[in-house]
Order: structure tokens, then sequence, then C-alpha cells
């Protein structure tokens, strides 16, 4: 009987270490996550598939569930889409460009916020002296290209060049910042240069044939509208032999002779990694400092450049198609 009792007690004990161990693979955290992207085109596309990418990648396919939407370009809407995420409770933002970032700043201050695809967070989010660190539940990566090598491209490229226009839309915040830093880079150059601003892209046409008309080089800055109406430009600009400087590839392919450019989805990638980090508990996001892309690369439109005329040196990289 002794026996008997020991052989079903071994045998209730084995059947408890098995429910334990399969207790703890039931343990394992999911996270959702909610991704406002503000317009679909190429650059933003690649930030958020390298985000996805890395994110996967670190925490495992199943353990991340993402709710992915693109406001098409309206801020309201990415204000509706941020609202929606507050109220599933996810487990983190990613706010991909300005108008989305600032959506989510004012949407929430408890869940934690990545932004990508944002040039110069102090001006985004309104912080003056800003040192690089938000200090709040946002932080992110910034696809700023050095603004005083860009206007160096310029002169590298348009020596005899003598007045630039700058074109960009007025509702962006960081584009003016762009356009503003470059233009005192510029005339520390020797060049004339005047603001051309619009509103949004129904007004875009107009002011890009004054500026073609008033201008020996057009400059056009890293601009979610541009970006979504290159082709404006270009049938404006190439026409008239007007060659355009961009501040990135995107834009730089639909309608720009050269930029100096960073890669989106490794943009992308990097703000993955950071991400991880927030939701495993690694890192605290308010001790997260703004991230900024480590290569970039003078890149050059070969079918425009051709058309113009315009020889490019040989360490720039003709972008593909």
């Amino acid at each position: 009987m002794k026996k008997f009792l020991a052989i079903i007690l071994t045998a209730v004990m084995s059947l408890g270490l098995v429910a334990c161990g399969n207790s703890s693979n039931g343990d394992d955290k999911t996270y959702n996550v909610g991704i406002c992207q503000l317009v679909q085109h190429e650059a933003l596309d690649a930030a958020t598939q390298g985000f996805k990418d890395e994110l996967t990648k670190e925490l495992g396919e199943d353990a991340v569930t993402f709710d992915e939407q693109n406001a098409q370009g309206d801020s309201a809407t990415c204000s509706t889409i941020i609202n929606g995420f507050v109220s599933n409770n996810v487990d983190l933002i990613l706010a991909n460009a300005t108008p989305a970032l600032q959506a989510a700043q004012a949407g929430t201050n408890e869940i934690p916020i990545l932004g990508t695809s944002v040039t110069e967070y102090g001006v985004a989010l309104g912080i003056k002296d800003f040192d690089g660190l938000v200090g709040s539940n946002i932080s992110g990566t910034s696809d700023l290209a050095p603004l005083d090598q860009q206007a160096a491209m310029l002169k590298e490229l348009f020596p005899d060049k003598k007045n630039v226009g700058l074109v960009y839309c007025t509702a962006e915040a960081n584009s003016q910042y762009q356009v503003d830093t470059v233009k005192k880079e510029l005339e520390n150059l020797g060049y004339t240069c005047k603001l051309y601003g619009f509103s949004d892209s129904n007004d875009l046409s107009s002011v890009a044939k004054t500026a073609a008309d008033e201008s020996d080089v057009i400059y056009v800055p890293t601009d979610n509208t541009v970006a979504s109406n290159a082709s404006i430009i270009d049938n404006i600009c190439r026409p008239a032999k007007i060659p355009v400087i961009a501040g990135e590839e995107g834009v730089c392919k639909g309608c720009g002779v050269a930029t100096l450019s960073i890669s989106y989805y490794d943009l992308g990638v990097a703000t993955g990694k950071m991400a991880a980090k927030v939701l495993t508990g690694e890192s605290k996001i308010e001790e997260m400092k703004i991230e900024y892309a480590p290569e970039f690369t003078k890149k050059y439109n070969k079918e425009i450049c051709k058309d113009l005329g315009i020889e490019i040196p040989d360490d720039y990289v003709a972008i593909e198609k």
C-alpha cells in the first residue's frame, strides 16, 4: 500500500512540474504598437518598414502586434489616429513625420512615443534651447542631414550661380527651420537668397513658377508636402533649366539634381532598436536622447542632370530608380 501511494505521489508531483513549465511559457509578454504615418511616400514608408522589421527581430514576430495607419497628409487625421491609440491603450506609439509627432504629443503624456523622419525635435515640440533630450514620454530619431553641408554641396555644383530660391511648405515648422538655416549658410557663401513659401499643395505650382523665374538654383528642404508633390516642381524647373538641390533622396528622385542622403530604412531600424529597449524596460524613454543618422551620402539624379547638362563629381552616387 505504501509503495502504491509513493507511486501516486510521484506521478502527481511530475504532473505539477509539467504544469509549472507550461505556465511559464504562457507568461511571455506581447505588445501592441500603434503606428501613425503622416502620408505615403518612399522615405516615410521605408522608415516604417525598418521600424517594424527591427522590432519584430528584437522581440519576435509573435510578440508584437502593429496597428498601422496613414493620415493621407492630413494633420487632423493624425490627431484622430492618435486618439484611437490612446483609447486602445497601446504600449507604444511610432509617430512618423512631424505632424504625427505633434499630434502624439498633444494626445498623451503617458504612453511612450518615438518619432522618426522628424527633422528638428526642438522646433517640432516647441522646446527652446533644445539639447537633444526631450525628457518626457517622447524620444526618437531625426532625419536631419547637416544643413551646412547641403549649402556647401550647392556651392560645389554651382559656384557661378548668384540667386537661390528656397521653396518650402509654411505649414511645416521643420521646413521653416531648414530654409532659415540654409539661407544663412548660403548667404555666407556669397549667394543672394529668397524664401518662397506655399501653404499647401494647391499653391505649390504658382509659387514654384515664381521661384523658377527669379532664381538660378532652387533649394527644397526635407519637406513632406514637397515629397508628395515633387513632380509639380520638376515639371516647372526642368523645362526652365533651373537645377534643384534637395534635402533628401525621395525629393531628389522626383525633382532634384543632387542631395545629401540618408537611409530612411536604417533610420527606422534605429527607432525599432529604441522601441525594443523601451518596451522591455531596458531603457527609460525620458532618458533617451534623440538619435541621428550615422552616415550621409552625396547622391545625384542621373536623368535630370543629363537633361540639364550638369557634370557631377566622381564622389557622388547615382540614385537608383
